[in-house]
């Protein structure tokens, strides 16, 4: 949080000027717009290009990696002047960095790795969350059978948040004291995928799953209607900060959701890419750090701003900070919930 400040105080002090951005025109390609999170996100990107002055465009992939990359070329036709991408596939976006590079169009490669050194990479400490899933989940549940629901096979956060999972839960894995039985990745990241491969696992198992590990709140959604279907209710954790998921928190049906601050990241971004934009050397952006942790060891510029776990224990965070409205977050609300 302590770095979240300082790189906010930053960057609004580098963008008091609306002169600074004057005419220059800032591409969005996002690879999904349908997921709830993402709305988050455009509202804060937005806000913070006209507050600087520069004017929001922005195409929808619609999870399609081919659509996505005639995307940006159309972004880049309308005289964007640098591009924030929302990756679909972490391997198929690389045409659509060459194009930009050619045009001399900076890219901001958002919330997920474009490992591509012409990138700048903004996200959160995606590992982190995945340590902070896995937490939660075994504070309430520390040993058994787990299930682990994983996000698309090819967005790096993936692997990213397994990797945090598994520096929890490894050790215990080894020792036999946690039994994965079942792990599988999800197409799109989509709830009904999730759901189905829930589903398969409680099969597979004769429904005896203690703990579930779900990427992302969406999936969580799905694996909890799994659940719920066989008259389960089992610990289980994911990301996002999602209304309906900060609801099932207060309800009791999932144990935490972690929630990365989109307004945040949104403003960051919008930021980072107006300075790019204006010439700024990726190395010279306030809070860039080198980093080189994807596949590929490519070294790269990033920011990575710190999560916040949202349990039962302190919900008031979210609504204090005006994420959701009390009435949405409690109704249904089991007692002792912090904020309700």
């Amino acid at each position: 949080m302590k770095k979240t400040l300082i790189l906010a105080a930053a960057l609004s002090t580098a963008f008091t000027s609306a002169a600074v951005a004057q005419d220059l025109k800032v591409g969005v390609s996002w690879s999904n717009f349908q997921e709830e999170r993402w709305k988050t996100d455009e509202a804060a990107i937005k806000a913070a290009l006209a507050t600087a002055g520069a004017t929001y465009m922005s195409a929808d992939a619609q999870a399609s990696a081919a659509k996505q990359l005639s995307d940006v070329e159309a972004l880049i036709a309308q005289g964007a002047d640098a591009l924030i991408i929302l990756a679909m596939d972490k391997d198929a976006i690389g045409p659509a960095v060459d194009k930009a590079d050619a045009e001399g169009i900076p890219v901001v490669g958002y919330d997920r790795l474009i490992e591509d050194p012409r990138a700048f990479y903004l996200t959160f400490d995606n590992k982190g969350v995945g340590r902070i899933i896995a937490e939660a989940v075994t504070g309430a549940q520390p040993e058994g059978n787990f299930a682990i629901i994983k996000g698309d096979k090819g967005d790096p956060n993936a692997g990213f948040l397994l990797e945090g999972m598994m520096e929890v839960i490894g050790d215990d894995v080894a020792a036999g004291k946690i039994n994965i039985v079942g792990e599988a990745f999800s197409d799109g990241w989509k709830p009904d995928n999730a759901q189905k491969n829930m589903e398969q696992i409680l099969t597979a198992n004769n429904n005896q799953v203690d703990a579930v590990l779900a990427q992302n709140d969406g999936m969580a959604g799905g694996a909890i209607a799994a659940l719920a279907a066989q008259g389960l209710d089992v610990p289980v954790g994911g990301q996002d900060g999602d209304h309906a998921a900060l609801n099932r928190v207060a309800r009791g049906t999932q144990t935490v959701s972690v929630w990365k601050n989109s307004r945040d990241l949104g403003a960051a971004a919008a930021k980072i890419a107006v300075a790019l934009a204006n010439g700024t050397a990726m190395e010279d952006i306030d809070g860039a750090v080198k980093w080189s942790g994807g596949e590929n060891g490519v070294e790269m510029n990033a920011i990575f701003l710190d999560p916040t776990p949202i349990t039962k224990d302190n919900i008031s965070k979210a609504i204090d900070a005006g994420h959701i409205e009390q009435s949405k977050v409690c109704e249904g609300a089991m007692a002792g919930v912090a904020g309700c």
